[in-house]
């Protein structure tokens, strides 16, 4: 059976993926808000002949598109949530907002949903063409920034049945995705107190402002204490008012808690909150909090991993046009000194500081640059959080990247949405398409690999399986 066939189907409908792309990064919706962009994905589908279920687990905007029957089953993720106060203008190498204080697609998930659309389309015209049996899913996945909507869908049973997911992220490079990521848990904490006139009687007053500033306090001293790769993030968002001659009645603070399994970020929330109800104490305020959300560590897998890889060398490495490295090059204008070495720097912590020296000139030039990073398995978590790691307890995962953007392109800025319409970011698009098509032929291709995969899932899970981090009762909600 022709993989080259399979990666044919991707590019006959490059058009239509490229509209849909395209109008997604206009749509810029946050989370569990994705109206306009799940419905460009779901009459995509739908079109394509998927039966479509929306609002899966009772999440806003969640959707599956399944077709086929029988077994295996396996799914593609998809994801389309944009970041607030990133708008900017496309093909635009200044800062400059469509809408000032808008939103933008700064983490390319407009690419992201759509690619993983086009693979299992492509695999669906496959099975067409040669009679082929299976089941091909794919699930609509909103509010992935900050939100956690796959952990939501996890708790819900949508992945339940499912044999293996593939999914992808838009990169400055090409390459496997390996290692894990650290789990998390957001929260906001409130505090009540009581009004007072701040210069007549101060002495009435209980400031929930000063618990936020004292809680706060204590968290920082906490940092010392915790472990080096744990990281705890804050936003006040609610100071109380704008007059500082009134104490202030109501305050909260909104925490991320994050380390590289779900037990410790369990032992520093508890640590968070002992620091919170001190506060309380200290203002003779009232405390309560509320999870927002959480996502577990993401569980690597090595066979899928191998997969991808073979898959991921199959394809061409793609070259740059000349406006397009123009274009590259007027960006890097726009960033720091730091910024300019941060895949020089990538290079040396994957690879150690003697070989990736060596590799640093032919991975770094030109600026956009899909040369495939080799391939080396890893145990190591990144800095950073994604709810993909939900299903990789569910169902063994793997994931890739593909040259979307230049090098050393800082992730959630307006450099990125800048260059979220090029050619470059919509061929990158379809290199991931068909990689993830051909990992999800293969498995159907070989049962067994299947099986070799989940083995390898359950080892290191181990016998305990998969405990959601979000407790039932808690709802998806939007950005407030």
């Amino acid at each position: 059976m022709s993989k080259e066939r399979l990666f044919q189907l991707v590019e006959t409908k490059k058009d239509q993926y490229t509209k849909v792309s395209d109008a997604i990064w206009g749509y810029a919706e946050t989370r569990f808000e994705e109206e306009k962009s799940s419905r460009a994905l779901i009459e995509l589908l739908a079109q394509e002949g998927f039966a479509v279920e929306e609002d899966v687990g009772d999440v806003p905007f969640a959707f599956t598109g399944t077709w086929g029957q029988g077994e295996p089953r396996i799914g593609f993720l998809g994801e389309y949530d944009a970041l607030g106060a990133l708008s900017q203008k496309a093909d635009k190498a200044v800062r400059e907002a469509i809408i000032p204080g808008g939103n933008g697609h700064g983490c390319g998930h407009h690419l992201l949903g759509t690619a993983s659309l086009a693979a299992a389309v492509a695999l669906k015209d496959y099975f067409s063409e040669n009679n082929l049996t299976g089941t091909i899913i794919y699930y609509g996945c909103p509010g992935e920034e900050g939100g956690s909507g796959k952990t939501f869908m996890a708790r819900e049973g949508v992945f339940d049945g499912l044999d293996a997911a593939i999914t992808w992220h838009p990169g400055n490079t090409t390459a496997v995705a390996s290692g894990s990521s650290l789990a998390n848990i957001q929260v906001y904490f409130n505090y009540i107190g009581r009004a007072s006139h701040a210069g007549g009687s101060p002495h009435l007053g209980r400031s929930a402002l000063d618990a936020v500033e004292l809680m706060n306090v204590g968290v920082q001293y906490l940092r010392e204490h915790i472990i080096t790769e744990a990281r705890v993030h804050y936003a006040v968002t609610n100071t109380g008012g704008k007059s500082p001659n009134v104490v202030q009645p109501e305050a909260e603070v909104l925490y991320l808690i994050r380390a590289p399994k779900n037990e410790q970020v369990k032992e520093i929330f508890e640590r968070v909150i002992d620091i919170a109800k001190g506060a309380a104490l200290m203002t003779s305020t009232q405390m309560n909090y509320t999870i927002d959300k959480a996502c577990s560590n993401l569980i690597p897998n090595e066979v899928m991993e191998k997969l991808m890889n073979e898959n991921l060398q199959l394809l061409e490495v793609r070259q740059g046009s000349q406006e397009e490295l123009a274009f590259a090059a007027e960006l890097q204008e726009t960033l720091t000194e730091e910024e300019k070495s941060a895949t020089v720097r990538s290079l040396m912590a994957q690879y150690g500081e003697r070989q990736g020296r060596a590799m640093i000139e032919e991975y770094t030039k030109p600026l956009l640059n899909d040369k495939m990073w080799p391939y080396q398995t890893s145990e190591k978590s990144m800095s950073g959080s994604t709810d993909v790691s939900d299903v990789s307890w569910l169902a063994p995962t793997v994931q890739c990247s593909t040259s979307c953007y230049c090098l050393n392109t800082p992730g959630h800025s307006w450099q990125m949405v800048a260059q979220g319409k090029k050619d470059w970011a919509h061929t990158g698009m379809l290199k991931a398409a068909k990689a993830m098509a051909g990992v999800a032929l293969d498995l159907f291709n070989d049962p067994a690999k299947i099986k070799e995969a989940q083995a390898e899932l359950q080892e290191r899970v181990g016998p305990k399986g998969y405990e959601c981090p979000i407790p039932a009762g808690i709802k998806p909600s939007k950005v407030r």
